[in-house]
């Protein structure tokens, strides 16, 4: 049984997104501009990270000092590939889902990171709220999303090569499912949210062709990366970074070191309850509902249910 989700979510399942999007695709230098700005918000070692939109687990690398990573997908093609890479590595946890529902239980997460996933939201309120569930009162989160004030916005609509205007504050759906954000706007979220913004940067200002062509990808990273704060007074990047805390959330939930359980880790998608049980390696049921969950090729699948929940 699948979860019904009123929500539009956009699905990567069965495409060739690491091969399409960034294999030979030239995006080397977006790859380690991201990398520069996760390593500057991020803490580098810590208990327990989770990475929504986690995809084939292209940024993987990066959380090697912490003691449980939860890779979090809605694709599972996509986490399957991830698994192919990661898979023997016991630190790893591989979940498919719904963020909407998001079935990691509450204040479980030290750190979080979600990049090039908010561009695809249609509700971004309600999956803040998730977000902001999932994180401790001393949590680091880093989230990033497409800036629709950005240079080269603002220089299309001032050519009239575009209708929509970059300094209006409400999202734009330039493709269907593809959003870009003004900055005053995704602050107003994040606070209506209860989550704090503890720094910005402003990432991937050199996102052009020519450059990208004529200068080493790494150096040009390197350059753009000394301008991620100074850029982040105003930004006119197409990539915003925010690191993020929850100062009003509860403590940690959760030990402060080493591995969680299994069942500890989740929430139901159908009735939010954060109390499971497991049966074997392969399944885990809710205590409340009674819904069951299995393990497929290493991926816990919380998209649908091999048990569904009993109606009361």
């Amino acid at each position: 049984m699948q979860q019904a989700s009123p929500i539009p979510v956009i699905d990567y399942e069965g495409s060739q997104y690491r091969a399409d999007f960034w294999m030979g695709s030239g995006r080397q230098y977006e790859d380690a501009a991201e990398r520069l700005a996760l390593q500057r918000l991020l803490p580098s070692h810590g208990g327990r990270i989770a990475e929504i939109g986690a995809g084939f687990g292209r940024l993987a690398d990066l959380y090697r000092n912490y003691e449980q990573v939860i890779l979090f997908d809605y694709s599972r093609s996509l986490l399957q590939e991830a698994v192919d890479e990661l898979g023997g590595d016991e630190r790893f946890v591989f979940v498919a889902g719904n963020l909407y529902t998001l079935p990691l239980a509450s204040n479980i997460l030290d750190s979080l990171v979600m990049v090039r996933v908010m561009h695809h939201l249609a509700d971004v309120s309600a999956a803040l709220e998730q977000l902001r569930r999932a994180l401790h009162r001393h949590s680091v989160g880093v989230i990033e999303y497409a800036n629709k004030r950005n240079l080269k916005a603002i220089l299309r609509w001032v050519m009239r090569r575009q209708r929509w205007s970059p300094w209006a504050p409400e999202p734009v759906e330039f493709v269907e499912m593809n959003f870009n954000f003004h900055p005053r706007w995704m602050e107003e979220r994040l606070q209506a949210a209860g989550l704090r913004i503890e720094e910005r940067l402003a990432v991937s200002h050199f996102r052009l062709g020519a450059l990208k062509a004529r200068i080493d990808a790494h150096a040009l990273a390197r350059i753009d990366s000394r301008l991620f704060k100074v850029g982040a007074m105003f930004p006119l990047a197409p990539s915003v970074f925010l690191k993020i805390g929850a100062p009003d959330n509860p403590l940690r939930s959760a030990p402060a070191s080493g591995a969680m359980a299994i069942e500890r880790l989740f929430r139901c998608p159908f009735c939010q309850a954060e109390t499971f049980t497991r049966s074997g390696e392969q399944r885990v049921q809710c205590t409340v509902c009674h819904a069951a969950f299995e393990r497929r090729g290493l991926v816990w699948d919380f998209k649908e249910a091999v048990q569904p929940p009993k109606r009361s």
